[in-house]
């Protein structure tokens, strides 16, 4: 009976378009005790009609999804980094993912955000959090989906967080040839502005030599000429890698000390 109770009101929700809630948001709805709508949400997950995010979150699972166990984490995304209290956007290889990288295709959903968060596991799901400092720097833009909406990095701004973080992205060569699929969809005058935003010129340098390995000049050439004025110094390309006996790069001010290659 209580379950029934239950299972009523998370049908209501559905169908007015929510699929998930705060546990506390049941209780209060369902008029259930604490312990038994702990219970009954237990019960719920085991069959599959839930999927739980965190002890206190959940997702409700449509009939279309009962096979993964949860639906995409874009469509509960934004509910839940309102339920912890943290600014997010979605990012790196997830956000090209959603910006037409069809390349190669992300393993888990990643989310930046301002605090370092252990990963999630929701159903077949990976949920990853980066932390970032000054993320209010970063531009991004709102993308529908079928629950509402989320918050993702621009693909210029996507551009350099997947250089930044370039140890989420599958290192330099995965990342290159991400940005060959996102590239012409780049404008330069948005590029420089996300470099602005950036903590590190670093990143920038490095960004700027993989367009240039690319053969992206629209892009690259407004950028080399933006980064002179910023005085950048010599920095290795991959930081691990040795740094004797290889090529500068005077243009991006980079110890070459790696090949880039990008995969087709």
């Amino acid at each position: 009976m209580k379950a029934n109770r239950l299972g009523a009101w998370i049908d209501t929700l559905q169908a007015s378009g929510r699929y998930c809630f705060q546990r506390n948001e049941a209780i209060q709805a369902t008029g259930l005790s604490k312990e038994s709508a702990k219970k009954a949400i237990q019960r719920m997950v085991a069959n599959q009609r839930l999927a739980k995010v965190k002890e206190y979150f959940f997702v409700i699972v449509p009939i279309e999804y009962r096979n993964l166990g949860s639906p995409p984490a874009s469509w509960f995304v934004d509910q839940f980094m309102a339920a912890v209290h943290l600014p997010y956007y979605v990012g790196l290889l997830s956000a090209a993912s959603l910006h037409g990288a069809s390349h190669q295709q992300p393993q888990e959903f990643q989310i930046v955000t301002t605090k370092s968060m252990r990963p999630l596991t929701v159903a077949r799901q990976r949920l990853h959090f980066v932390s970032k400092k000054r993320m209010e720097r970063t531009a991004r833009i709102s993308m529908k989906t079928p629950t509402g909406h989320i918050q993702v990095s621009t693909v210029e701004a996507t551009a350099l967080d997947l250089v930044e973080f370039s140890h989420a992205a599958g290192g330099l060569g995965n990342i290159a040839t991400i940005l060959s699929e996102l590239a012409s969809k780049m404008a330069p005058e948005q590029l420089i502005a996300a470099a602005e935003g950036v903590e590190e010129y670093t990143v920038v340098q490095r960004l700027g030599f993989l367009l240039d390995s690319l053969g992206e000049a629209r892009l690259s050439d407004p950028l080399a000429k933006w980064l002179v004025g910023q005085k950048p110094r010599f920095v290795p390309l991959v930081p691990s890698e040795p740094k004797r006996n290889v090529r500068r790069d005077q243009r991006w001010k980079l110890i070459v000390n790696d090949v880039i290659e990008v995969e087709v």
